[in-house]
């Protein structure tokens, strides 16, 4: 008797009734919400004749609570696997004798294996421990077993030699997965010359201290090889083509292989995947492709030096191509036709980073499948015609960094599925649709679009917006956008003006704001400060004035607590489309496909498009892409109009990265506070009225490469401690009162410095220069007072001063008569004349 069970009613009617079947064989419990109290409700002890037991796909959890297996005498296959169990493996398990098939993959156990637990399952056939955590090195009792037909130890943290022993004992091998672990050594093929079983091996790694050579292979038979990232080198091993004629799949991605890439010597009519990805391949394909790869569904040749024309013969996989990579060569000339009209299964289409020409779109573009289209760095030319029209599945759009021009089409806003349209760089021109609905991704960054910004408020799905580098004008409009979800804001380098507008304190997720070099002016409005997750914000190159406001301490700026990984590449669609082959001799389901995806292979095309953005740090423009956007963090401030103090509260921002506040009209004290900044790489001052000492608190900023408080009214002596021992006399130019060892006004070594008044504007409210004016009349009166009252006491007591002081009174007086005279005599006479 057999039992499956998929649905909820389990503890509605199985619990009740299944612990009286004494004879059930089979019992099948996989893809249910079943958690621990299944091993309570459910009497497995009763269960004598179970040769069956599935788990799988569950909630079970905490450690693998199976006491009640071990009277099982008859228990042939147990999979408890795509669970979260914990723990160690449990030593009850090897007293399963009877065990074929063993899967506990896919849960979170840890620990080494047992040393000698392996050695009582003699008759196992079937062993699945992938993906967990499990670590050590393999335990010399596995080599025993000599039964096992699928050995699956993948995803874990293994480390050591693999010994040679596992490999030459177990030659009733057909499946091989040792991949992603910490392995080390040399594994060679020879290894494998008596496993005539063999049909699937996979020896990923993610160490650079494995390496598997391949040179001596005679494998024959083989269905699937999976070798990548495993520092491969010589020619490619074109014998794994000729000599296994059932070979469905091949992944050489990621080595160090050379030369051309070959083809078999008979056409094979099995083989539906292949990955030479990311080596040293070159020259150029052959025409003979389709021929020989007849039913080809997958072809990935990205990131090799291949050059010449794309084969026409490719475009002949009419009724089987679903995906091709062959960006990051060098191929030139322009798409075969026969690509464009006869690839309508086509899904994945990716020609990035070549030097092909001519225009891809026309009337003959034939790819209603079509779903990624990567056409960015090239040389194409021409309009996005109609033809892209009738591709009504897709989502990616990269037509960046070629010489394409015309207006954005109408039809476009009403692709169903785009998520992801990328022009930067060419030379579209005209009004940008507002239409759009399901975009995530918007880069028209670096073209010729004009007049106002486009409105994005039907667009609420945005998380990356570019428009800098065109001529939009105006003002930003209060409805420009409506997205809770918006990362990246990138507006420079365009002309708009006026102020920015108070809707944007809703952008509650950005993370990136960029306005730089355009006409914005007005005061900095204290309503940025609720964007509290800011990381990067650049307002430099404008007419902003006023003062810095003081509320910016309330911005992240890099702190982690609010900057989780939202720039992290994600997966844009799923491997399996495109492999379907399945282990079918295997009594624990699995697809193949999982190898190749769990292998830790994530190809271009399969990404979300990376965010990038353009910020001056470190006096230079840099470009952060992708993950790194995660931890870069910055405020550039530069070249506007502001003034004022600069607030003390900045130096609560510990967590920033680049700051810069030069070319404005700042006056006071360089805050001491800024010596809190801890991860400061980059701090630019310069060209502001700065006034007072360099504090020498600055000195404990560790990280600090760039520096400059150039052209200020600073003084005292510069300190010489720590990094400030590696600046050069640039960063101190136009302050002349300043002196140290790295300039030419050495400091005074017999006497004290000068030095500025002590109380800086971050100890207190109150300022040096802030004077009470009823003291200051007062002590005014006061001394003036008492100054006349005693020079009239000093004439009292001295007649000769008195005598000498009166006679000085009398020769200005006539001084002064005879020289008014002289002068109106002189103007008299000159009139008169």
């Amino acid at each position: 008797m057999s039992m499956v069970a998929s649905s909820d009613w389990w503890y509605f009617f199985c619990s009740k009734s299944i612990s009286n079947w004494k004879k059930l064989v089979t019992l099948v419990l996989s893809g249910n919400q079943l958690d621990d109290s299944i091993f309570q409700s459910l009497k497995l002890s009763n269960f004598k004749d179970l040769e069956t037991l599935d788990l799988r796909t569950n909630n079970l959890n905490g450690s693998i609570k199976i006491q009640g297996l071990v009277p099982f005498n008859n228990l042939e296959v147990l999979d408890l696997s795509n669970n979260r169990f914990t723990g160690s493996i449990p030593p009850y398990i090897w007293n399963l004798t009877s065990l074929q098939a063993l899967s506990l993959a896919d849960n979170q156990l840890t620990g080494p294996l047992p040393v000698e637990g392996f050695c009582k399952l003699k008759n196992l056939q079937e062993l699945d421990l992938s993906g967990n955590s499990l670590d050590g090195m393999f335990p010399p009792c596995l080599s025993n077993m000599r039964s096992l037909k699928l050995l699956d130890l993948s995803l874990n943290q293994f480390t050591g030699k693999i010994p040679s022993s596992l490999i030459s004992n177990l030659t009733s091998l057909e499946y091989l997965d040792l991949g992603s672990n910490r392995l080390e050594g040399r594994l060679s093929f020879s290894a494998f010359s008596n496993h005539s079983n063999l049909e699937v091996i996979v020896l990923s790694s993610d160490s650079d201290i494995f390496e598997v050579e391949t040179e001596s292979t005679s494998w024959y038979d083989l269905i699937a090889v999976d070798l990548p990232h495993n520092d491969l080198k010589g020619e490619f091993p074109s014998v794994i083509l000729e000599n296994n004629r059932r070979l469905e799949f091949l992944n050489l991605r990621n080595n160090s292989l050379r030369g051309e890439f070959p083809l078999p010597p008979y056409p094979n009519i099995y083989t539906l995947w292949v990955d030479a990805s990311h080596n040293h391949l070159g020259g150029r394909l052959k025409e003979n492709m389709k021929e020989m790869f007849p039913y080809l569904r997958y072809l990935n040749l990205s990131g090799n030096g291949f050059e010449g024309h794309i084969p026409s013969s490719i475009g002949n996989q009419s009724s089987t191509l679903e995906a091709l990579d062959l960006s990051n060569n060098n191929f030139s000339g322009e798409v075969p036709v026969l690509l464009i009209e006869r690839c309508p299964r086509l899904f994945i289409l990716n020609l990035s980073n070549n030097r092909l020409h001519g225009q891809i779109f026309s009337t003959r573009f034939n790819m209603p499948e079509l779903s990624f289209l990567g056409l960015n760095n090239n040389h194409f030319t021409g309009t996005l015609s109609n033809g892209l029209s009738e591709c009504n599945q897709l989502r990616f759009l990269d037509v960046s960094n070629n010489y394409m021009s015309g207006k954005i089409p109408t039809w476009m806003p009403n692709m169903t599925y785009l998520d992801t349209l990328i022009l930067s760089n060419n030379s579209f021109h005209g009004q940008v649709p507002h239409e759009f609905t399901r975009l995530k991704l918007l880069d028209l960054s670096d073209n010729l679009f004009a007049g106002s910004l486009p409105s994005l408020k039907t667009s609420k799905f945005l998380m990356h917006v570019h428009l800098k580098g065109n001529r939009f004008t105006g003002s930003i409009p209060e409805d420009f956008l409506n997205s809770s979800e918006l990362l990246t804001l990138d507006l420079g380098d365009n002309s708009l003006s006026g102020n920015i507008p108070k809707s944007f304190s809703a952008l509650s997720s950005l993370r990136i704001f960029s306005l730089r070099e355009n006409n914005f002016k007005g005061q900095i409005p204290n309503f940025l400060c609720q964007l509290n997750k800011i990381s990067i914000m650049d307002l430099s190159s404008n007419n902003f004035s006023g003062p810095i406001p003081q509320c910016f301490r309330n911005l992240s700026f890099g702190n982690r607590g609010f900057n989780e990984d939202v720039f992290r590449q994600n997966s844009l669609m799923g491997v399996e489309r495109f492999v379907t082959y399945i282990y079918r001799k295997s009594r624990i389901e699995r697809d193949f496909y999982k190898i190749h995806e769990r292998g830790g292979e994530k190809n271009d095309h399969q990404q979300e498009k990376q965010d990038q953005i353009e910020f001056i740090t470190k006096n230079r423009h840099n470009t952060y892409k992708g993950d790194i956007l995660n931890f870069m963090s910055g405020l550039d401030l530069s070249c506007n109009n502001l003034t004022g103090d600069i607030p003390y509260e900045l130096g609560q921002l510990s967590s920033i990265h680049a700051l810069n506040l030069s070319y404005n009209h700042l006056t006071g004290f360089i805050p001491k506070s800024f010596s809190s900044l801890s991860s400061l790489e980059s701090l630019d001052l310069s060209h502001n009225n700065l006034s007072g000492e360099i504090p020498s608190e600055l000195a404990g900023l560790n990280f600090l490469a760039v520096f400059s408080v150039a052209h200020n009214n600073l003084s005292g002596k510069i300190t010489d401690k720590n990094q400030f021992g590696t600046f050069d006399e640039s960063s101190y130019d136009g302050n002349p009162f300043l002196c140290g060892s790295m300039i030419k006004n050495k400091c005074d070594t017999g006497e004290e410095s000068p030095s500025s008044p002590t109380v800086s504007p971050d100890e207190g409210e109150g300022k040096w220069y802030h004077i009470d004016p009823v003291v200051f009349s007062a002590s005014f009166v006061a001394s003036y007072t008492i100054i006349l009252l005693g020079f009239a006491t000093l004439l009292y007591i001295n007649p000769y001063w008195r005598w000498r002081w009166f006679n000085l009174i009398e020769e200005c007086l006539y001084s002064c008569y005879y020289f008014v005279s002289d002068v109106l005599l002189k103007l008299s006479a000159y009139f008169h004349k």
